[in-house]
């Protein structure tokens, strides 16, 4: 497979994870992520420890349905591909409204932020960490 068609497989994946909150359909999580005691994250929400792959899933799909509305922006991706890894650094917005269904009320908010992920190559090309920050403006 040529790099070119590495590269866009990538950025699939990556807009694949962050797609899931815009449709809410958060089957495709888990099939993105490297499910392997080698996949770690951190997040730019709490908690800030190092999260394992289950605690990731977790986490992500609780975000997601939490935010309505959501939608998210990707700028200046960059891919580096080193045979079987690839490291994706970019500037990631995302907006939504925090819904909270207690109080059935809600907040926009917006999040800027950078974001870096390492994928791996296993037979196809997986998430094995996230690395995400929020740049206060």
């Amino acid at each position: 497979m040529s790099n070119l068609n590495d590269s866009e497989e990538i950025i699939k994946i990556v807009e694949t994870l962050f797609q899931s909150g815009v449709t809410k359909d958060l089957s495709k999580l888990r099939d993105i992520h490297l499910n392997d005691s080698k996949f770690s994250s951190f997040s730019d929400l709490p908690p800030y420890d190092l999260k394992d792959y289950q605690t990731t899933i977790e986490l992500e799909e609780l975000r997601f349905v939490s935010i309505s509305d959501y939608s998210y922006e990707i700028r200046n991706p960059k891919i580096s591909l080193f045979e079987k890894t690839a490291v994706v650094a970019l500037e990631l917005i995302q907006k939504g409204m925090l819904v909270d269904n207690k109080s059935y009320t809600g907040e926009h908010m917006t999040i800027t932020g950078r974001a870096t992920f390492v994928l791996v190559k296993e037979p196809t090309w997986k998430i094995a960490h996230i690395h995400l920050s929020k740049v206060d403006a």
